[in-house]
């Protein structure tokens, strides 16, 4: 990371997953979780990128720590949502993809003519859940969200869930509405015409922060900004898309765009003016609530957390960026899909700009903020997450013997595959559903996963292969079965049409996005500027 003291994390004895910090008559910190919706791991400019720009939430690197290894726990959004406020693996909590997804035998009417049938799955957060929101609820803080939920419906809601005050979040996982007003949401008015999802997430939020310090200057909140951004459908202004358009073109625009990937074609260039426009417009929103932190004296006493649900899309939806030198993205099991940015801030505690290589997971959020407001810790919920407090303020160079697992038995709308992950150290080994193969992958070596290394570590892949499925079978996941009715012949025709198909109209697509005459429709989504 540029201007960032790394701390090497060496190996070493194991760091206790909770320390007593807070101080007797302290007084208990706000928390801000800032969560974006599909938004890659290097889609920040402290991040890697040179062609996005996020200078609100680069401040927040400035002022914290960037984990580089940090993971969600799914790589697609309700399983790694759901992970967030639980603390716990989506094969514990049931939720094993994006809910609204079929299963079973209603798979095939999706006529992917796959070799399996994903398993059933939880369609809502479950009630037994003791939730962050709740647990913070327990310690006298009051809590909101604006944005997404995608947990449930009316029989699951954020409010059934610990949160005070709901502003935007319902059972649909995109804006239904698009970006810009009318949203099309029952849980959040419509602004004036033309109004930014986003930038409205962001003022209902700063709305509650100031209204809450004014009025309850004794009592902490909690406040989670879960932006639909950056999720399709990707929408922008004319003015943004141009300022990209312009940039693309300095910065030289490759004629190829796409390469295919196993199953679909896979992005290869950020050079999406749309994307990067609503990029852009999420960064400001986050601006406007950093500022009013700051306004109102907060900002010392408040742990800010930005992360991802899952990594960009780089193939599927929208095919929005690329994630290179990661290979794959959202719905996909290699690095692209699972790799997310991690930022945290806490300036009584944590001191600026500097980075971590220590592998974090989306578990780890619950305990983390547990540790830092000084409540105890809740082992029986958040059992698979650890506070990674220790590792920022203690310094230490040693490394906590720790492995990573992820369990996706179903198939990616983006490519991705029924499989399940270990990670351990460098290692990593991905094991397939459908033939029951491995990929054994050195990180250290080989971040892009492009040589699998079964044959010359045949122990690593017997070491890993047996602690994953020792790990399967203690959290009961559920796994995919052979479906009776395959017929290859139907999948291999199917897979051909669709790589072809799809990788002429993204490139149509990119091509248009790049011209200097496009137009998207009439009114430029109908945003305000035109």
């Amino acid at each position: 990371m540029n201007s960032k003291v790394i701390f090497s994390i060496l190996s070493g004895a194991s760091l206790p997953a909770f320390s007593s910090y807070s101080m007797p008559g302290e007084k208990q910190p706000n928390v801000l979780i800032i969560l974006a919706d599909d938004l890659g791991w290097n889609d920040l400019h402290c991040t890697g990128s040179n062609y996005y720009e996020t200078p609100n939430i680069d401040g927040i690197a400035r002022k914290g720590a960037i984990f580089t290894n940090a993971y969600a726990a799914c790589q697609v959004s309700s399983p790694s949502r759901a992970s967030i406020l639980t603390g716990k693996t989506p094969a514990r909590h049931g939720i094993t993809t994006w809910i609204g997804e079929t299963s079973g035998e209603e798979w095939r009417k999706m006529n992917r003519h796959t070799k399996m049938l994903p398993p059933d799955y939880n369609r809502q957060l479950s009630m037994d859940e003791l939730t962050l929101p709740e647990k913070l609820k327990e310690a006298n803080y009051t809590t909101f969200m604006a944005g997404k939920w995608h947990l449930g419906d009316e029989k699951s809601t954020p409010e059934m869930h610990g949160f005070d005050i709901n502003i935007g979040g319902w059972e649909s996982g995109r804006p239904v509405g698009g970006y810009f007003s009318p949203y099309n949401n029952p849980k959040l008015a419509d602004g004036l015409a033309g109004e930014e999802l986003s930038m409205r997430l962001a003022k209902e939020t700063c709305n509650f922060i100031k209204n809450h310090t004014e009025t309850e200057k004794n009592k902490p909140f909690f406040a989670y900004l879960s932006f639909y951004a950056v999720h399709s459908p990707i929408q922008t202004t004319k003015e943004r898309w141009n300022y990209f358009r312009n940039k693309a073109e300095r910065m030289g625009i490759s004629e190829d765009g796409f390469i295919i990937d196993r199953n679909l074609p896979v992005r290869q260039h950020q050079d999406n003016p749309v994307y990067a426009g609503l990029i852009e417009q999420m960064d400001d929103a986050v601006g406007v609530v950093l500022q009013q932190l700051k306004d109102l004296g907060i900002e010392d006493n408040t742990v800010i957390i930005f992360t991802s649900d899952n990594g960009g899309v780089s193939s599927g939806d929208d095919y929005s960026t690329s994630n290179l030198p990661l290979r794959g993205g959202k719905g996909t099991q290699w690095e692209g899909g699972l790799r997310v940015p991690f930022i945290i801030q806490y300036s009584p505690k944590i001191l600026g700009g500097i980075s971590f290589n220590e592998p974090i997971i989306g578990m780890d959020i619950y305990p983390t903020i547990l540790d830092y407001v000084g409540i105890k810790p809740v082992s029986k919920q958040h059992k698979d997450g650890i506070s990674i407090r220790p590792i920022i303020e203690n310094n230490q160079s040693k490394k906590i013997e720790r492995e990573l697992y992820w369990h996706f038995p179903h198939y990616g709308n983006q490519g991705g595959e029924p499989s399940s992950v270990i990670r351990k150290g460098d290692w990593k080994l991905i094991y397939y559903h459908e033939d029951e193969r491995c990929e054994l992958y050195n990180l250290q070596l080989d971040e892009s996963e492009n040589e699998f290394l079964n044959a010359l570590y045949p122990q690593k892949v017997k070491e890993l292969k047996n602690n994953l499925f020792r790990w399967m079978k203690k959290v009961n996941a559920k796994l995919p079965v052979a479906d009776p009715l395959y017929d290859p012949r139907k999948e291999t025709t199917y897979r051909k049409q669709q790589q072809e198909h799809t990788m002429k109209r993204q490139s149509e697509i990119r091509k248009e996005q790049l011209s200097a005459d496009w137009r998207p429709n009439a009114t430029w989504w109908g945003s305000i500027v035109d």
